[in-house]
């Protein structure tokens, strides 16, 4: 996947009665400001969270590796570089809502081991929140070997892997190269090198 096989072509102003995704709202609170933000309207009305981020890790001879994707995205007009992620549905958990979106979007079957609080992305901007879902990947298993991902129609995802204990230097050779590199990806490198740093 390279720039040149996406880009945006054009943009124009979205009516409300077409947003499926967003909506954009004014906060009149209080009397000295007035906020303008965002709001998803996709979070399934028995849920707190709107979506999952996943940790996948495969556990290998020469040391641990994290799934990463390269996915093209609009409003940057750029592929970043990103966890592989998705929308919570109606009367899932944070957990089945990972599993499913794993296997969806890279294949990998997983077990889940841990679970984030809830995190917010953008809070100066809009209410999306999501869990991050840590998961193993047992290669052991046949079904881990020859990978079907299940990619919607509008979805173009390409699968990396990336060893853990080089996260840092990877993301860094990945922007200089022109990609975007999604802020859970960037968070979670730097918390690597910080307990590099501090041996904690």
């Amino acid at each position: 996947m390279s720039d040149g096989e996406a880009k945006v072509i054009s943009t124009e102003p979205l009516l409300e009665s077409e947003a499926v995704w967003t909506k954009l709202v004014k906060d009149p609170k209080g009397v000295k400001r007035t906020w303008e933000s965002a709001e998803r309207r996709t979070r399934p009305k028995d849920s707190e969270i709107d979506g999952v981020g996943i940790v996948a890790i495969l556990e290998k001879e020469t040391g641990p590796e994290i799934v990463l994707q390269k996915q093209y995205r609009p409003p940057l007009d750029k592929i970043v570089i990103e966890l592989p992620a998705g929308l919570v549905d109606e009367g899932e958990t944070a957990e089945q809502a990972a599993v499913r979106e794993l296997k969806e979007e890279t294949g990998y079957v997983a077990e889940v081991l841990e679970t984030s609080p809830i995190m917010f992305n953008d809070p100066g901007f809009c209410n999306t929140n999501l869990r991050m879902v840590h998961v193993s990947v047992d290669m052991g298993l046949p079904e881990n070997q020859d990978l079907k991902p299940e990619l919607e129609e509008n979805e173009f995802i390409e699968v990396f892997l990336v060893r853990l204990d080089s996260l840092w230097e990877e993301c860094k050779k990945l922007e200089a190269e022109g990609y975007a590199i999604d802020a859970r990806i960037a968070n979670l490198a730097e918390g690597i090198e910080l307990a590099k740093k501090f041996k904690l």
